[in-house]
């Protein structure tokens, strides 16, 4: 009887390590097991200056996966296939592929459908939709796949040019023309007084014609006197 019970107890603790065990391994693959959850999908740019959808796989129990890029169309539920590229190998830290639109446009709705191993079989959602300032630029720093037309000069001539409100060289010069300097001596006894009393060449000619003047007065005062005289005897 007592090599019966410790074998029954042997045995009871032999199952519930294996029940463990096997408890364990079923959370570990529970905690690998590959999800939509390890899939992520955004607008991006390649290195030609390009719009694509990039998918994102960080997968941690590294689970092959196909993803297919569809353009939703305007009709309800029309989709169209456009790209589709395979993840080999995903990791924890995540890999990444580029998946090509046709065209790229604001507004136009992608919608990334994954694949993988018998786990997954579903869109990555919400779907991949293009921003209206979405822009992309070729590596190198080239030109943006937008380009934005030329900005106004951000420094304006201080003083414009108005045609006709300033006067022209010419007309500046001849509005306040300089008087020459007279070359001609000054009479004598004059100097700046005679331009205010108004004395100019013809003073010697005026001072002449008083002088005859007095001379023929007094020569007739005089006729007269002898007349008198004469008269007078």
């Amino acid at each position: 009887m007592p090599l019966s019970r410790h074998a029954a107890r042997a045995a009871r603790a032999l199952g519930t390590s294996a029940a463990a065990v096997a408890l364990c391994a079923t959370a570990a693959q529970t905690a690998l097991a590959c999800s939509i959850g390890d899939f992520s999908a955004a607008p991006a740019c390649d290195a030609q200056g390009k719009g694509v959808v990039r998918v994102t796989d960080k997968d941690p129990s590294g689970t092959p996966a196909t993803v297919t890029l569809y353009v939703q169309l305007s009709m309800p539920g029309g989709q169209r296939e456009v790209d589709k590229a395979t993840i080999g190998h995903p990791t924890a830290q995540g890999v990444s592929v580029d998946l090509h639109p046709l065209d790229w446009y604001a507004g136009e709705t992608l919608v990334v459908h994954v694949t993988a191993g018998g786990q997954v079989d579903e869109d990555i959602t919400p779907p991949v939709v293009v921003p209206d300032d979405f822009t992309c630029k070729p590596a190198g720093g080239g030109a943006s796949a937008s380009p934005s037309p030329s900005a106004p000069s951000a420094h304006p001539s201080a003083h414009p040019s108005t045609p006709g409100t300033q006067p022209s060289p010419a007309r500046s010069s001849s509005a306040a023309p300089t008087p020459a300097a007279s070359g001609a001596p000054s009479p004598a006894g004059g100097g700046t007084h005679l331009a205010e009393t108004g004395a100019g060449n013809g003073t010697p000619l005026v001072a002449g014609a008083a002088a005859a003047l007095v001379l023929a007065g007094g020569g007739i005062v005089l006729g007269l006197r002898r007349k008198a005289a004469h008269g007078s005897r």
